[in-house]
């Protein structure tokens, strides 16, 4: 997959890790990784799960962040791929699946979190799937804080069931029907056996216990900025939860499409703003005097 190779040929330089030491999970990025947000080129793997872990730690600051989980932008990829080393021949099912990847939430249980997001990459095109409250088997009453401007407002509402919002763009119509038939399945198959291992009791995830949908977002107007939709798709979700689910659910206006343009050099001077950071912290330090 071109998208989740260096953008560029070259010596690879390290420019940061993120977060830094002692932190765990850390993510490198290097030069070739900051050519991925030159004008034109698509998002590599680094760069989304960098700006993804950023957003969730420190760049939205919010309470919602708190209560996400995102999952890497390789998780998807491995769960869904069709036989892995050492598999052997028997049929592949949810269980085989749920083994290659159970090592990825071993520090959380997801089912505590209200949001959780999962990146995919499928024919060199990035998009989002968000699963809204996991772990809700029953109806509960949340207040939910949201921001508009300078303005900050409550919104309070009965959360009655737990859902799969696709927050797709769609250059292509092949990323519909049987790929999103494939994709909620797998999905769905994951988290019953997720839930398994964590709750030691059967749960079952289906179209009718969990509904899924795509909704209308902005979209791009080009073939090389998905990746940059997708992570202002999170940050948007971040900073104002989608917390009704009346479908169709629209978010044509959820942000102008200047403000995903801007992206790249947002990032870029982010990068680089961490990467002069890092490298004071890395200087000598002067020996005390006698």
């Amino acid at each position: 997959n071109l998208l989740l190779q260096p953008c560029s040929a070259g010596l690879v330089s390290r420019l940061i890790q993120y977060p830094v030491a002692p932190c765990k999970g850390r993510i490198t990025v290097t030069k070739e990784d900051l050519a991925c947000l030159d004008a034109g080129e698509f998002l590599n793997d680094v760069i989304i799960d960098f700006y993804l872990k950023y957003l969730l730690l420190e760049g939205v600051g919010s309470s919602v962040a708190e209560r996400s989980h995102v999952f890497s932008s390789f998780f998807y990829k491995q769960l869904s791929r069709r036989r892995a080393a050492g598999e052997g021949t028997a049929p592949i099912d949810r269980h085989t699946r749920h083994q290659r990847v159970k090592t990825w939430t071993r520090h959380v249980d997801i089912f505590t979190k209200d949001f959780l997001f999962v990146p995919v990459n499928q024919e060199a095109h990035w998009y989002l799937v968000v699963v809204c409250f996991p772990g809700l088997e029953e109806a509960r009453y949340e207040e939910f804080q949201r921001r508009a401007g300078e303005l900050t407002w409550f919104l309070s509402q009965w959360l009655n069931e737990s859902c799969l919002v696709a927050l797709v763009m769609f250059s292509r119509a092949s990323l519909m029907g049987t790929r999103r038939t494939g994709l909620v399945f797998a999905l769905f198959s994951y988290l019953q056996v997720e839930w398994e291992v964590r709750r030691k009791s059967p749960r079952l995830f289906t179209s009718d216990t969990m509904k899924s949908f795509n909704c209308k977002v902005p979209q791009q107007d080009n073939s090389s900025d998905c990746g940059l939709y997708l992570l202002q798709y999170v940050e948007s979700f971040l900073q104002n939860p989608v917390v009704h689910f009346d479908i169709p659910l629209r978010l044509e206006s959820w942000f102008p499409r200047q403000r995903a343009r801007q992206k790249r050099d947002e990032i870029r001077s982010l990068i680089m703003s961490l990467h002069q950071s890092q490298l004071k912290e890395e200087e000598p330090k002067p020996s005390p005097s006698r």
